[in-house]
């Protein structure tokens, strides 16, 4: 049976705003771009909604590939949530793509709101992930979909070196701080029957579902 606690934490603290942000620009291309057009490539119109959604690099990508499409970002940390903004107007993309901080598993819109739903790393920080993916399918459209990859995979294309030299010195204490946090205090990991359960209590239908070892990429469709 895979260990299952309550997060200490739920979303980017803020003393790591700077550095989470810092690492997030360093992928855009190499990651972000590249799940935008995964994530909006059978869907030419509507309006998405991204959980955890940090600096925002993401919607403004899908904005960018999809110029047809809207986009929402929701995330804790207001820091993140400024430095989105902040983003999607140097990409001239903020007339179609919208931040606001709230929480995954509560939020304000109303139901069938959205086309699809994406997340990338967000599920293993929250401490009730069943309630995140009920949220999910209560604001979706009938037949929208929910596109979930956890943990991101946005390490595995930064270039630590180049990484590092971008941060200050008091930006580096503070990475290494959380990086021996996360050794003392890992995050959640999910076995298959755990997110079966957690599917089926949402009332989704699965499109694809792969988890391997932390791994977890999940497409859901709402029925």
């Amino acid at each position: 049976m895979a260990r299952h606690r309550k997060p200490a934490i739920e979303g980017i603290p803020r003393l790591l705003t700077t550095v989470y942000e810092k690492a997030c620009r360093l992928v855009v291309e190499s990651y972000y771009g590249p799940m935008a057009g995964r994530i909006t490539a059978r869907l030419s119109t509507g309006v998405i909604l991204d959980l955890g959604t940090g600096p925002g690099y993401l919607p403004i990508e899908m904005a960018r590939i999809a110029p047809n499409i809207r986009v929402v970002g929701v995330d804790l940390n207001l820091g993140l949530i400024r430095s989105a903004r902040r983003n999607a107007r140097q990409a001239g993309v903020s007339h179609r793509v919208r931040f606001e901080t709230g929480h995954a598993a509560g939020l304000r819109f109303a139901d069938r709101t959205f086309d699809r739903v994406c997340s990338t790393g967000m599920l293993h920080m929250v401490k009730d992930p069943a309630a995140v993916l009920r949220e999910c399918c209560r604001v979706l459209k009938p037949g929208g979909e929910a596109w979930i990859f956890d943990p991101a995979k946005v390490a595995s294309g930064a270039d630590r070196n180049r990484y590092l030299a971008s941060l200050t010195p008091v930006e580096k204490l503070i990475f290494r701080c959380f990086h021996l946090y996360t050794r003392i205090n890992p995050p959640n990991r999910y076995s298959r029957w755990q997110i079966d359960a957690m599917v089926a209590a949402a009332d989704f239908r699965v499109v694809h579902l792969s988890v391997t070892g932390r791994e977890i990429e999940m497409v859901l469709r709402k029925q």
